[in-house]
């Protein structure tokens, strides 16, 4: 991937430009046709909604289920109440916690490591050579 960043680096000025703009003009094509497909997917849900409103055989197996629902809830609420669920439960939200924070601090150190480096490869203690990948995502500025 290294080689294609640099053919762009090396490219005379207008080639980058074109380049840019070409990359552009597909990353809004994405985007939109990322938006029709999501606003059609909504529309097929509420299509399919409505039929299932409108059946009878599914709006009583529909209530049965909720009624069941609701028994089961109760029931895991209760087991949940005995002391060693608490503490089991408290460990839980601990461990999440510092997953989250550590992954956090790794993201933060890689991307350190690249600067730095100028590699995306790191090895291991085990020896593994790891790739350094990032993922993009298009989100609307505040």
């Amino acid at each position: 991937m290294n080689s294609k960043i640099d053919k762009v680096k090396n490219m005379p000025d207008e080639n980058k430009v074109a380049t840019l703009l070409n990359i552009e003009s597909l990353i809004n094509s994405a985007n939109s046709k990322l938006n029709d497909l999501g606003y059609e997917v909504k529309e097929y849900k509420s299509m399919l909604e409505e039929i299932l409103e409108s059946n009878t055989e599914f709006q009583e197996a529909e209530k049965e289920a909720k009624k069941t629902a609701k028994l089961r809830a109760a029931a895991r609420q209760k087991a949940l109440n005995i002391p060693a669920a608490k503490t089991n439960i408290d460990k839980l939200k601990e461990t999440q916690t510092q997953l989250k924070e550590i992954k956090i601090a790794l993201s933060d150190y890689l991307s350190q490591y690249v600067s730095l480096s100028g590699t995306n490869q790191i090895e291991g203690p085990d020896g593994v050579v790891r790739q350094i990948i990032y993922t993009a995502k298009l989100v609307k500025s505040k």
